[in-house]
């Protein structure tokens, strides 16, 4: 019987016949043993480094005469899923290092989906147990100060790539530990890759940028996943350089690049502890403190969107934002319901609020082709007596070569913009056509 020394990973290989009655074994059992006695040899009262976590498991592999017929292959992943196990995100890690993985969905510890180049499919992996999966909920949420349990079972955090996390738990979610993960790119996606893509055509995005110099207040809306925050990352690039910006969000995932004096707040949530929640609009208060001269709520959802119309009409112009909304116009009536969650005022005064606050609304959907573009561009002329004054800038346009795989077609201007007080104001108004 031939046996040969693999130093790289500290494995051994054999000239077995029988190597696939070890692979058609229990993989989850044979991993749990061993991820116990690797965690028996951890001194968890130390702050153990990954090079002597992955020395360990050498070990262990080498100990174990069941592995001895695996290849170096086999072995290599292996260690790789212990490690995974054991230090970072389990099965769900090499997704979340996976470039082409936009989604990662987590129903439970046998169901687990991931978006790939806009399609979802479900993977083969699944969690070793409930209490694993667990295990990497409260590692995620406990790495940005979060808490998630029984009394507080919802929770949304962040992972240090910048990526997005919800994690709904027990009693709430009935199918076991649900988790979403919304990954971004490594580097923020700019208006010339939008332009490439198709998501905006050069002469939009040039009048874009006008308006965010000139100071116009936008906000960005379109369902989920429509990519509301990548075009908002796009959109600030525009942002003067010696501007100061204040972003503030639920979870901190905004790439505003560029930006030197750039300050970025997140909410705190203590999950019922005695310390006190900080929200969006103890936040956005707080903001209008240090000087700002453009505010970034990453999304509207509830009674802060009072706050954010404050801040739109108290001369910080060019402040943006986000929020969930099916187009433009309704994008306006979503606001006036999350205003009145907050505030018992007139109808007619929150409305006013809107129509002066808010300048432009840029609307963005996936269409039916999976890829994301930019629906319509829409000015807010205000609110008077037949309501809300929308001009649209531009509308995408299908043409009927479309089909139903792919759709083919482009944002059209259609009308000039109508209140050019602060194109006039930055002197821009000239560049306006």
């Amino acid at each position: 019987m031939k046996q040969i020394v693999v130093n790289d990973i500290g494995v051994w290989t054999m000239e077995y016949k029988n190597e696939g009655a070890v692979l058609g074994m229990d993989t989850g059992t044979i991993k749990n043993e061993l991820r116990k006695k690797i965690l028996e040899q951890i001194d968890l009262s130390n702050d153990i480094s990954d090079e002597t976590v992955n020395e360990i498991i050498d070990s262990v592999l080498m100990g174990d005469k069941r592995l001895f017929v695996l290849s170096p292959d086999k072995k290599k992943k292996l260690k790789g899923e212990l490690f995974d196990s054991l230090r970072r995100l389990d099965i769900i890690q090499e997704y979340l290092e996976d470039q082409e993985v936009t989604e990662i969905m987590v129903n439970g510890k046998d169901n687990i989906f991931i978006e790939r180049k806009g399609k979802v499919i479900k993977i083969d992996s699944c969690f070793d147990s409930e209490e694993k999966l667990g295990d990497v909920i409260r590692q995620i949420v406990s790495g940005v100060n979060r808490n998630v349990n029984e009394s507080s079972p919802i929770a949304d955090a962040r992972l240090k790539n910048g990526a997005r996390v919800n994690v709904v738990m027990a009693p709430v979610a009935l199918n076991g530990p649900i988790l979403t993960i919304r990954r971004f790119p490594d580097k923020p996606i700019t208006m010339e890759k939008l332009i490439k893509w198709g998501t905006i055509t050069k002469e939009a995005a040039d009048f874009v940028r006008l308006l965010v110099a000139a100071g116009y207040n936008i906000c960005i809306s379109g369902g989920t996943s429509s990519g509301k925050t990548t075009l908002l990352n796009a959109v600030s690039g525009f942002i003067p350089k010696d501007q100061r910006v204040i972003t503030i969000e639920d979870s901190a995932e905004l790439q505003l690049q560029g930006l030197s004096n750039l300050v970025r707040l997140e909410t705190k949530n203590t999950g019922g502890e005695e310390s006190t929640d900080i929200t969006i609009r103890d936040l956005i208060r707080a903001a209008l403190r240090m000087r700002p001269d453009r505010i970034i709520v990453g999304e509207v959802r509830g009674k802060e969107a009072m706050d954010m119309l404050q801040c739109m009409n108290t001369g910080h112009d060019g402040s943006m934002s986000t929020g969930h909304a099916n187009s433009a116009a309704d994008m306006l009536s979503r606001l006036e319901s999350m205003v009145l969650m907050g505030v018992e005022i007139p109808l007619l005064a929150i409305r006013s609020q809107i129509g002066s606050g808010i300048d432009i609304i840029i609307h963005t959907a996936r269409m039916r082709d999976r890829k994301r573009r930019i629906l319509e561009i829409t000015e807010v002329t205000g609110y008077g007596e037949e309501g809300y004054g929308l001009n649209t800038l531009f509308e995408f346009e299908e043409e009927s070569t479309s089909t139903r795989e792919q759709v083919v077609g482009s944002l059209v201007r259609k009308n000039e913009l109508i209140d050019t007080r602060k194109l006039r104001s930055a002197g821009l108004q000239k560049y306006s056509c």
